[in-house]
């Protein structure tokens, strides 16, 4: 087996919670009202655009466009974006504190929008403790494809094959394995200190 020599973290659903729903429990009180929104205004597909370089407000114009009735409800979404990542997986920023603390090469590569990740640098500041991020929007490329874990090899310097990664997402696992990194899948930190074990990784905390 290669020595695993960096180890790279996601952060969302890794490191911190993150859910739209939170919110949207208190301001779309209706359950099936809540779901609709969610699911053809504010979905996942049009988050992920933001995380791939767009920004908010060209975003909110586009929704408002097409559901000029739902403006605010579409502007409540970033409004009230800090409830979504409503607190850090402590046992999981525990593993990654400890590794640095042991001497590993730990960085984090994330698709996050570029106006709301220095908020969540305000909200968590152990993000601030990795050798250094990549972060989709700021980049205009996005997990799971190819360009940005080339990217991440050249911005810090890695081996791909002595790279380990932790994603939540399967398809951004599978895209970390396809560029030639060793990758996981993150489901809770007990697991993961397993998996970290079987690839020669130890915590000694």
């Amino acid at each position: 087996m290669t020595d695993i020599r960096h180890i790279v973290f996601d952060i969302g659903r890794v490191l911190i919670h993150y859910d739209p729903e939170i919110p949207f429990r208190r301001l779309l009180p209706d359950d099936e009202k809540r779901r609709w929104f969610l699911e053809t205004v504010c979905t996942n597909d049009w988050n992920l655009e933001q995380d791939r370089g767009r920004k908010i407000e060209d975003a909110e114009a586009l929704l408002v466009a097409d559901f000029p009735d739902e403006e605010e409800n579409i502007r409540a979404f970033y409004r009230h974006w800090h409830e979504m990542v409503s607190h850090a997986y402590d046992d999981s920023v525990a593993i990654m504190t400890s590794l640095i603390e042991d001497g590993h090469d730990v960085t984090m590569l994330t698709n996050f929008s570029a106006e709301t990740y220095p908020r969540a640098q305000e909200i968590f500041p152990f993000l601030a403790l990795p050798r250094g991020v990549s972060v989709s929007g700021e980049l205009g490329l996005i997990k799971p494809d190819r360009e940005i874990y080339d990217h991440h090899v050249s911005a810090f310097g890695l081996e791909p094959s002595a790279t380990l990664f932790i994603d939540d997402s399967q398809k951004n696992v599978d895209g970390a394995i396809a560029a030639g990194w060793k990758a996981l899948q993150f489901t809770g930190a007990d697991k993961l200190k397993a998996d970290l074990a079987a690839h020669g990784v130890s915590l000694r905390n």
